[in-house]
């Protein structure tokens, strides 16, 4: 995975801090490590290299940002995952997607482009190298991208909590590759390169109608997951 995007190696330009966050970040994502699961902060510590105190400055960040939940008197979780945590996914993030694309669509400049574009490169990839956990994390980098492109105060905090349990989803429903899915992955592609043209022609229309149909392609393949082998599907929008 490229440095820039993901500094999770100690070295040059890298301090302790931030590849802690960024790792546990990247674990999250793509449930390396599980919704739920205590975080032990003696183990990250030694594993980073760090005294206490930074780490628990690093997890109070990643508590603001919707990865950890922390209690009172108890130790550091994952943030957890349920059926009304599903259920509110699929009502919200159609609204928090299209919100920031069309945004986006109006403001983006061309190194805004040219950095979506390196991030897709990746996504591309690890769809052609069968990749998993840089597919989940490319994809959640290209619709965070986004966001950043549209830069609201309002819609970039919710779209960033939404992009955790659309990665986690991701991979919960992941089935090994099959012809269907296989051809839906580069069609998931082929969307991601349309989605930026249309940013990049500052057309919020077409941006939004490729937005659309790319959640819509998500849905059909949780489907696939869900259904048993053989069985035909039908998603609704």
């Amino acid at each position: 995975m490229a440095a820039d995007l993901f500094p999770t190696e100690i070295g040059p330009g890298v301090d302790r801090k931030t590849a802690l966050s960024a790792s546990l970040r990247h674990r999250i994502l793509t449930m390396q490590i599980a919704p739920g699961s205590v975080l032990d902060e003696i183990a990250l510590s030694e594993e980073f290299g760090l005294s206490r105190p930074p780490v628990r400055e690093a997890m109070r960040q990643l508590a603001g940002e919707g990865f950890i939940e922390l209690e009172s008197n108890r130790p550091a979780r994952v943030t957890s995952m349920s059926y009304q945590s599903l259920r509110d996914f699929f009502l919200v993030a159609p609204l928090i997607y299209v919100a920031t694309t069309r945004l986006a669509a109006e403001v983006s400049t061309k190194p805004d482009i040219s950095s979506l574009r390196e991030i897709q490169n990746h996504f591309r990839q690890s769809v052609e190298g069968d990749n998993v956990d840089g597919r989940v994390f490319y994809n959640d980098q290209f619709h965070l991208r986004i966001g950043e492109i549209a830069n609201n105060a309002y819609l970039l905090p919710s779209l960033r909590r939404l992009l955790i349990d659309h990665a986690r989803i991701g991979k919960i429903f992941y089935r090994p590759a099959n012809a269907q899915m296989q051809r839906n992955l580069e069609g998931a592609c082929r969307q991601h390169e349309d989605i930026i043209d249309a940013i990049a022609n500052h057309d919020a229309d077409r941006a939004e109608a490729l937005l659309r149909a790319h959640l819509d392609l998500s849905r059909k393949n949780m489907a696939m997951y869900a259904a048993p082998e053989g069985m035909q599907i039908a998603v609704g929008v």
